[in-house]
């Protein structure tokens, strides 16, 4: 399958545009030549089986492993920068894992999401993914390494967003998550996105979550790209449901 494009921006004109990349490990690659985009505004999921090359792709982007090809963001090529300038060029990349600051307490972990930023709005936006994250401000002062797995990723996910990202890179958010926990954070995703149009790009193995609130998907088999579409189109074709999606 492969999406129509005629009533989407064309890939000069999306947030983030991949042409060719290849990357890996060493002498292991493990990226075959990826073509994809995402256009602003969208949710866009990456979606395959475990050692497909998902969260690889993401390091690619985040400037994290050698990598050859194109990625620019919004028509700048990224592609070999160092990580920290991807971060200042406006790539936020949450790992798997969620990696926060365990030492540090909630607040202090958002203010180092803010290290790039030179303007006086630093609190304000604190205030406003406390108000998204309500527990996160009842925790404000509390090590991170204390809160709940739940807990930890929406204080990763709003470091990320301390920063004033063009694109937001979410890895496996759900991994080790009760479902409950899963659906409210996604659901959170999805509003974060309508109410802020903000871009991302999110690889998970939870396909049915994931695509209920994506605009299109990818699918990655062996490093490259073997189908993509629109959202609803991935999860309703029985072939790629049953192959790739596991549902």
């Amino acid at each position: 399958m492969s999406e129509d494009t005629t009533q989407n921006p064309t890939p000069a004109q999306a947030v983030l545009h991949v042409a060719d990349l290849k990357g890996g490990y060493g002498q292991i690659q493990v990226l075959h030549g990826l073509d994809f985009y995402v256009n602003d505004g969208e949710i866009v999921v990456i979606l395959g089986a475990n050692g497909a090359g998902k969260t690889t792709t993401l390091r690619a982007i985040s400037g994290m492993i050698a990598t050859s090809g194109t990625v620019d963001l919004r028509g700048e090529s990224i592609q070999g920068s160092k990580a920290p300038d991807i971060v200042r060029k406006g790539v936020a990349h949450v790992p798997q894992g969620r990696g926060t600051l365990n030492e540090l307490s909630v607040e202090d972990n958002l203010r180092v999401g803010a290290f790039i930023r030179k303007d006086n709005e630093v609190d304000a936006d604190m205030e406003r993914w406390f108000d998204v994250y309500p527990v996160l401000r009842e925790r404000r002062n509390q090590r991170a390494g204390s809160l709940s797995g739940g807990e930890q990723q929406m204080l990763a996910v709003s470091r990320a967003l301390m920063s004033r990202p063009d694109l937001l890179l979410l890895d496996e958010p759900s991994l080790g998550l009760a479902p409950l926990i899963v659906k409210d954070l996604f659901d959170r995703f999805a509003e974060i996105n309508k109410e802020t149009g903000m871009t991302m790009l999110v690889v998970e193995q939870n396909a049915q979550l994931a695509l209920a609130i994506a605009d299109r998907g990818y699918v990655i088999e062996s490093g490259e790209i073997a189908f993509d579409g629109p959202a609803a189109e991935l999860l309703s074709d029985d072939k790629i449901r049953k192959s790739y999606l596991g549902v």
